[in-house]
């Protein structure tokens, strides 16, 4: 299972706290980030492929990734209050998702939920 992991930089310490919570989950899968995302997951004592930062191409490169159907499911935590100058990229990754139907969950409540139904699903 490979699952991408991307917060906007308002987003980073609930991502963090999201994966420090579903670390003996998320240590079974391949985690791909955008670059300072994925520093951060390393921090937290995970195994990550780092791309790009999200504003140099990073959100292309996990949108790439979903349409090639390289991806299981994306955790990216958006600030929806924030402004943000790559937000086409944003809007071109959650459109791939759906295009392609990858599971995309924008906040850490859904998150769990997708993360949780995964993980019973392949214990099965």
């Amino acid at each position: 299972m490979k699952i991408a992991v991307i917060a906007h930089d308002g987003k980073k310490p609930e991502m963090v706290a999201f994966l420090m919570r579903n670390k003996s989950k998320l240590n079974a899968v391949d985690l791909v980030a955008t670059g300072t995302t994925g520093k951060y997951a390393e921090n937290s004592g995970l195994v990550v492929t780092k791309l790009l930062s999200g504003p140099v191409g990073g959100d292309a490169q996990i949108a790439a990734m979903a349409a090639e159907k390289k991806l299981d499911m994306v955790l990216f935590f958006r600030d929806p209050l924030g402004k943000h100058p790559h937000e086409p990229d944003v809007q071109m990754l959650m459109r791939i998702c759906d295009v392609h139907n990858i599971p995309i969950a924008t906040n850490p409540a859904t998150a769990q939920l997708l993360l949780d139904a995964i993980w019973k699903k392949h214990q099965e």
